[in-house]
């Protein structure tokens, strides 16, 4: 079985979750799976070029798969998190999800500017939380260079609205 196949067979969906309508693709069996774990954080580390400063995980499994690549890479990672969770003076973004809004936060002094960097999330939906990421980058004066995801729900078309962006890189289409 090859690596990618492999991380599918530990992915489960989970029906009406968060709401009726949703399938929700629950990484957390590929998570606790030593061996797929590795091959996740090897595949999606191959993908980041060289020259990158920062990896920028969102909020939650972001921070599990970015802070992984990040260590691997050599690099920094920032957190991209919830309204209200940073501790530190912050900036904020309102965006959409699929199912709802949401808000993120980065650190002031999160990255420097002219920093290049990569985004990292565990799923590309309609393309909402990596675009109020890229946003709050920017507005620190970081170049967001591109985006990558475990999964992509590809019916969605969130890589529509990211690729005038940056690159956009996916493990798996959904």
């Amino acid at each position: 079985m090859d690596n990618i196949k492999f991380l599918k067979s530990r992915i489960r969906d989970i029906p009406d979750y968060p709401k009726k309508g949703i399938l929700f693709k629950d990484v957390t069996p590929l998570l606790r799976d030593a061996k797929a774990f590795g091959i996740c954080v090897d595949e999606m580390a191959a993908r980041v070029p060289d020259g990158i400063d920062y990896l920028i995980g969102t909020e939650a499994r972001g921070f599990i798969l970015g802070g992984a690549i990040a260590y691997k890479k050599g690099i920094g990672f920032v957190p991209a998190r919830k309204k209200g969770k940073l501790p530190h003076k912050t900036i904020s973004r309102d965006y959409g999800l699929e199912y709802g809004r949401a808000s993120l936060e980065l650190h002031v002094d999160a990255i420097e500017n002219g920093s290049k960097v990569i985004i990292v999330d565990d799923l590309l939906a309609t393309g909402g939380t990596a675009s109020a990421t890229a946003e709050l980058a920017k507005s620190l004066g970081g170049t967001v260079t591109g985006f990558l995801f475990l999964i992509e729900l590809s019916e969605l078309n969130g890589r529509d609205k990211l690729k005038a962006i940056g690159r956009v890189d996916s493990l798996i289409m959904a």
